[in-house]
């Protein structure tokens, strides 16, 4: 099976990295001996050294700075391990165990979760057929109701000053193909523009985007085929709005695919991780690195 000689290969790869990750670590001082590197301080066994300083600092940081943030960096480091050295003796010996152990699983799930990430990224397939999409969203249609109000819209916010409001207004309201040519061609005059009215946009952003609308009056302008004009010192608000759904109506498909598209690839790599697991335990069992003792009655 491909997939299993691919994650066989994969395995010995990933697990080589742990390893020499591993070893790197557990064998710090050994290697720093080895090259001679002075260490900058000391706590018991354990030695700190420049280039775990080093990565603290910026290049652009004066000698002063940068004397000063060592020595603190050292101080700080210091403080650490003598207060671990000391926990470790005075603390109940069923609580330091008990630390040990949690350290330890953190260490695995780490490891193990960034080795599965790798795998799943090798084979990952972000491909949500259309057809993926709907089949989830008639499944699921109950559990899309809107909790805001959404609208589609067209809007220009055109400075105080402009002198042809009144055909910018027209060509709004009418947005045939002449009037998106003519809106077009003197876009750059408007402050703020939208002329994507397929687009469902959730009420609060339509809100931020105009001032003079707030909760208190959102229900007399955002209405179905209604247009308005409001004012403020900023500026004035063309707004031609298309169709609103209310709160507790079923999301259209097209406001709520992000989502389903989210969904469906979270599910996809969930069970790309359990075929995973599942291959990973049936390698070891057959190469016999893994076995399962019968308990002895």
């Amino acid at each position: 099976m491909r997939f299993l000689y691919l994650l066989t290969k994969n395995i010995r790869i990933y697990t080589g990295i742990a390893i020499l990750v591993f070893f790197l670590f557990s064998c710090n001082s050994f290697l720093k001996n080895d090259v001679n590197e002075e260490p900058l301080a000391r706590v018991g066994d354990t030695y700190l050294y420049w280039d775990e300083v080093a990565v603290v600092l910026g290049d652009n940081i004066t000698k002063q700075d940068s004397a000063s943030m060592v020595t603190n960096y050292i101080n700080n480091w210091a403080t650490k391990q003598i207060l671990l050295e000391k926990a470790k003796i005075n603390l109940p010996d069923e609580k330091v165990s008990e630390f040990e152990q949690l350290v330890s699983n953190y260490r695995t799930d780490l490891y193990t979760r960034a080795y599965k990430e790798a795998l799943v990224n090798q084979v990952k397939d972000t491909v949500i057929s259309q057809g993926e999409l709907s089949r989830f969203y008639e499944e699921e249609k109950e559990n899309f109701k809107l909790k805001e109000k959404i609208i589609k819209l067209r809007f220009i916010e055109l400075p105080l000053q402009f002198l042809n409001t009144k055909e910018v207004t027209e060509s709004l309201k009418r947005f045939n193909e002449e009037d998106i040519r003519y809106l077009d061609s003197i876009g750059v005059q408007f402050k703020k523009l939208n002329f994507n009215d397929s687009l469902w946009v959730p009420a609060s952003r339509v809100i931020e985007e105009i001032p003079p609308l707030n909760i208190d009056n959102e229900d007399r302008y955002l209405k179905k085929s209604q247009f308005f004009e409001l004012e403020d010192a900023m500026g004035v608000y063309l707004t031609k709005i298309n169709d609103v759904l209310g709160v507790n109506e079923i999301a259209p498909l097209s406001y709520v695919e992000p989502t389903i598209r989210q969904v469906l690839l979270n599910r996809r790599k969930l069970d790309y991780i359990r075929k995973l697991e599942t291959e990973i335990i049936d390698e070891a069992t057959k190469e016999k690195v893994f076995e399962v003792y019968d308990k002895q009655e």
